[in-house]
């Protein structure tokens, strides 16, 4: 029978339903299930939590053969493994931390097309041997995951995906895919460039989150901001974002200390620890995490309703995946960054160590264009989706359009920063210019005979907020440049505007504000009568994945469990109809949840 285009196969929408349990597409999957199934290279460009996975593993399951599948994290790969074999389909995985029986035993069955999918680390697929063994075998596709790791102009570049524009030679007529969260045009570019034959799809999803309220702060306090921010959103669930493993555990313990339920995440815990604390994550209706990038690849939980940076992130690439963590259910969520002059240096720093080179260019520049985005006067989500060439109207939902920040003439000033700049030889930080301007009386100063220039002292009149808050923004709008290694500060692109007179906005600085800032209340998924049973099916699904030495959501997604308290099944028929529950894992798990609902329901009619 034939299909619309971007309509997949009836056998792929059966599957859809009696393995992932789901009873139809989320939007723009199904266009990209139906491409990837008539065999053409796709490029597939999703936003986190939209559902990106299954539009490969359904083609692999639906269809014959073997599907590679290559991921840089092993975390995720393991995560993806263990949710397949939850449902019951035949998948296999191949990474250097596993163990060699386990790896032998899954390359074997998939050698005998026992296999659908078998995920591999990119060193493990790109060696001589493993390239020569897959072309004796049913290979139908190679799918990319997080293929913006293959661009040198992406946020995440790994060294390792670079050989992986070798796989169009070694496999011809192999169909690649390739899918990521978030590409700029140029990395679209270059992934197609590397991986895709001529001619391949690419598909764009509406990147937009709407329901994010976005704000970015100027670190000031930031522990009690933060706290602050906590104390907003108690009884609920979030992410803190700190730059480095010792920032999460001081952070952690502060929070603690202040009465708030959290918990430390990195990536120098021992494995158990950190799936100890991801299971209780998933589990416990309070607990909140903080935690570096290590936290949140791939973790399936609808219910985040809030995503803080301590830190400022590496790129914008970086922040939208981290606040996209937030309000997957499509309830209100909220997204604060606190940002600093100091946080931009210690991450210029961090790129200085490895040296002059491409990769530190690149680096430098998307931190800069997170940067602009930090300093920006107009609406934040607006500017975030135009850097992925998505254009919106301004949205009434981020910190700039809800109080528009209030602009000054700084004409003036920004001409005498340029002037201390250039006057004291372009070669000190913004800390250096903003004593130069104030008139600080430092050894410093003194030492290099600063206190004798023309520019000493002739911004004594405004405080070192206001000069710093400017010299940002200035950065930002490339009237200065930073020097990546040391941050010495020299006139930029944009300065000739200012040499003739030309005027200048900046954002008025704001006082600070004693009293706690209004927050909308988020609307809770679950009503108030069903949330002693959500618990309870939390606590139940707990206790099965200790029992399998497992992560709590291979057994139920939280979306699943919250859609079972809704609904409150009472047969097996019923409980097949919960979002999330295919015929394996009705099977598997039917009778010990509705035993659950039962004894919540008989416990609340005594």
């Amino acid at each position: 029978m034939d299909r619309a285009p971007g309509e997949a196969s009836p056998a792929a929408r059966s599957l859809l339903k009696t393995v992932f349990g789901f009873d139809g597409f989320r939007p723009g999957q199904e266009d990209i299930v139906a491409a990837i199934l008539a065999g053409g290279d796709v490029l597939a460009i999703m936003p986190t939590g939209a559902g990106k996975s299954l539009c490969y593993q359904l083609p692999a399951i639906a269809g014959d053969g073997l599907t590679i599948v290559v991921s840089p994290l092993i975390a995720l790969m393991e995560n993806q493994v263990a949710q397949l074999r939850g449902v019951g389909a035949p998948v296999g995985v191949i990474h250097s931390n596993r163990d060699r029986d386990a790896s032998i035993a899954d390359w074997r069955a998939a050698a005998a097309g026992e296999t659908r999918l078998l995920y591999m680390s990119p060193e493990r697929l790109m060696t001589p041997r493993m390239l020569a063994a897959l072309k004796d075998i049913d290979l139908r596709r190679i799918v990319v995951d997080e293929a913006h790791c293959v661009s040198q102009w992406g946020h995440d570049f790994r060294p390792d995906y670079m050989a992986l524009a070798g796989l169009r030679e070694h496999f011809p007529d192999i169909q690649i895919a390739a899918f990521t969260a978030t590409a700029d045009a140029r990395t679209r570019r270059e992934i197609a460039e590397r991986l895709l034959a001529p001619g391949a799809q690419t598909f764009v999803h509406d990147l937009d989150r709407p329901n994010i309220a976005i704000a970015i702060e100027e670190k000031a306090r930031p522990k009690d901001r933060l706290a602050a921010l906590m104390d907003e959103h108690r009884g609920e669930q979030g992410i803190v974002y700190a730059l480095s493993r010792k920032n999460t555990e001081e952070i952690a313990a502060d929070l603690a200390a202040r009465g708030h339920r959290v918990a430390a995440y990195h990536a120098g815990l021992d494995a158990e620890t950190r799936n100890d604390r991801l299971n209780a994550f998933l589990s416990e209706p309070d607990l909140s995490i903080v935690a570096t990038v290590a936290f949140g690849m791939g973790i399936d939980k609808p219910d985040i309703r809030f995503v803080f940076h301590h830190d400022i992130p590496a790129s914008i690439e970086g922040y939208y995946q981290e606040i996209g963590r937030a309000g997957r259910d499509g309830a209100p969520a909220r997204a604060v960054m606190l940002y600093s002059g100091a946080d931009v240096a210690q991450r210029m720093r961090m790129i200085s160590r490895d040296g002059e080179n491409g990769a530190a260019r690149a680096e430098t520049r998307r931190l800069d264009e997170l940067v602009t985005l930090c300093e920006a006067t107009g609406c934040r989500r607006q500017a975030l989706l135009a850097h992925f060439g998505q254009a919106a109207e301004p949205c009434g939902n981020c910190d700039n359009c809800r109080q528009p920040p209030e602009l000054i003439d700084a004409g003036d000033e920004a001409r005498r920063v340029l002037e201390a700049v250039s006057q004291s030889g372009a070669m000190f930080g913004a800390a250096y210019i903003v004593d130069l301007l104030r008139g600080a009386d430092t050894e410093k100063i003194r030492r290099n005979g600063h206190d004798r220039l023309g520019a000493y002292g002739a911004g004594a009149a405004l405080p070192t907020a206001h000069w710093r808050g400017l010299i940002r923004q200035m950065t930002a709008d490339k009237l200065l440049l930073a020097d990546p290694t040391y941050g010495g500060l020299s006139p930029g692109p944009e300065a000739q505007v200012l040499s003739d007179g030309g005027a200048y906005q900046m954002r008025k600085p704001s006082a600070k504000k004693a009293a706690r800032r209004e927050r909308k209340q988020a609307a809770s998924a679950v009503s108030a009568e069903n949330q002693s049973l959500l618990a309870a099916l939390k606590k139940r699904r707990l206790e099965l994945a200790r029992e399998r030495g497992a992560p709590a959501f291979v057994i139920f997604s939280d979306r699943t469990l919250i859609d079972m308290a809704q609904k409150r099944p009472r047969d097996a028929d019923a409980f097949g109809a919960v979002f999330g529950v295919g015929a394996a894992k009705k099977e598997a798990f039917c009778e010990t949840f509705l035993s659950v609902i039962r004894a919540h329901e008989d416990g609340a009619a005594i």
